[in-house]
Order: C-alpha cells, then structure tokens, then sequence
C-alpha cells in the first residue's frame, strides 16, 4: 500500500499520511510530480502505460508521472519515478521544478529535461511503462485529439514544450 505525506493548501506538511485509494479529508492534499524530458530535435520521450494499469490502460503519457510516497521530497520523488518506469537514473539535487499545477487534491510539479538518451538504452517494459518513443507537440496533440493520448489540456502540452530550456514565464 503507497502512503502519502498529507499536506495543507499551503504546501506546509500537516504531519498527516493517507494511503493512496483513501478519501481525502477536507482540506488536504497531496504531492504529484511529472518528469519530461526532451530531445535537441525537441521532441519529448513519451510512455505507453501497460494495458493492466488501474488508471489510463495502455494509453501514452508524459515521459514519467506518479504520487511522491511518505517522507519524499519532489526530487526525490521525481528521481524514483524515473527509475521505477523506464529505468533511468535522473539526479535532480538542487532543481526545482520547472512549473506547479495545482488540482483539486494537491500540487503537480513539473520538471522538463533536455537529455538525448538513447531509447535502447532503457530497461522496457517494466511494470509500469510497455514502451516509450519521442514525440513532436504535434503528435502528442493529435494523439490526444485520437483518444490514445491521456487528455491533458493541450494548451499544457504547448506549455510544457514552449518552456523546455527555460524556467519562468519569459522567453
């Protein structure tokens, strides 16, 4: 069972934990990271989950997501994710990330990476992830459009695209 730090609107850590599947209490919520990385061509590495995961079966994703456990920090939690679903080693030691979003039960931090690793280089399948390839905004745009892609806001996809190789708002 995955148990969760709860924290308060704030981001302040409650000293609470809930176990994922739980209902959240009024007032709580929970820590979410996403790792992007991308390619010098621009493309992002995107992941086709396998067709027995609970939620989005077998559609793609962004490059790696997941809830950070008990007592992980968003790097943490972001390094762990990485490794977990294509088996990469990520060190994100003093990097923020790159963009939150917040939801209705927590807070989603984005890092966005540039780093050209070779595919054939993963360790694939895992038990999460049945593959990965790079993919243009386009074609991430038209897969969602398709139905194969999970229906992330595309206006976040040009986003997270458009902010790639710089933090902040300006260009």
């Amino acid at each position: 069972m995955e148990t969760w730090d709860v924290y308060d609107r704030d981001r302040n850590l409650t000293g609470k934990q809930m176990n994922r599947g739980d209902t959240f209490d009024p007032g709580a919520y929970h820590l979410v990271i996403h790792v992007c990385i991308f390619n010098q061509l621009g493309q992002m590495l995107i992941q086709q989950r396998q067709p027995d995961k609970e939620d989005w079966k077998d559609m793609w994703d962004l490059t790696v997501g997941g809830s950070a456990i008990a007592s992980e920090t968003s790097q943490q939690a972001a390094e762990r994710e990485v490794k977990e679903e294509i088996g990469y080693i990520l060190n994100l030691r003093n990097r923020r990330p790159s963009l939150t979003v917040n939801f209705e039960n927590g807070f989603d931090d984005y890092y966005l990476i540039e780093n050209d690793l070779k595919t054939s280089n993963l360790s694939l399948p895992t038990e999460e992830v049945k593959q990965v390839k790079w993919a243009s905004k386009e074609d991430i745009v038209d897969m969602i459009s398709e139905g194969l892609f999970i229906p992330y806001h595309k206006s976040l996809i040009e986003v997270l695209f458009d902010m790639r190789n710089t933090m902040g708002s300006h260009g």
